[in-house]
């Protein structure tokens, strides 16, 4: 089977793709467990920090794609499969975008005196579930890719610098 599209994102896209895993990553690997850990100054004021420079490249970075970059998907894609890649694409940056403006509700919360209540327990519990649907959609994402890459469609080789879809 030939390769329909030879669609290739830029520099700048792959490196905020890639980057964003790592970043992301990253985050995960830092997080706070219990609330109670925000009682450290210092630790506050870095998730804080931390929360709003990820918000700032998130814009940034759905800005850019938006304005500069196409969907690698085949013309020849059904309908259905174009709707479901905005679907997991829009919710990736729907929850990407949650997590760290309800982190930044719940650290500000937190640093006004309120530590239990309804408020903060709705806000962590938007914070939880925005965790709990990224791991799926990217699990979505990942799959999807991983299907592109046996369909020989260019869509994988557009994005991935591994494992290349051999030219025929």
């Amino acid at each position: 089977m030939e390769i329909e599209q030879t669609h290739k994102y830029s520099f700048l896209a792959k490196a905020f793709h890639w980057g964003f895993i790592i970043l992301f990553g990253y985050g995960i690997f830092k997080q706070v467990d219990e609330l109670e850990q925000l009682a450290d100054q210092a630790l506050l004021v870095f998730e804080l920090v931390f929360a709003i420079a990820f918000l700032f490249l998130l814009i940034a970075r759905f800005i850019y794609m938006k304005k500069t970059q196409t969907s690698s998907l085949p013309a020849t894609t059904s309908k259905l499969q174009q709707y479901a890649a905005k679907i997991v694409h829009y919710g990736m940056y729907s929850c990407l975008a949650l997590i760290p403006i309800s982190g930044i509700l719940i650290g500000v919360l937190y640093w006004s005196g309120i530590k239990s209540g309804f408020i903060i327990t709705g806000v962590i519990s938007v914070h939880e579930f925005s965790f709990s649907l990224i791991y799926i959609l990217i699990a979505i994402h990942i799959s999807a890719a991983i299907y592109h890459r046996f369909l020989r469609d260019g869509v994988w080789n557009s994005m991935v610098p591994f494992w290349k879809e051999k030219l025929d």
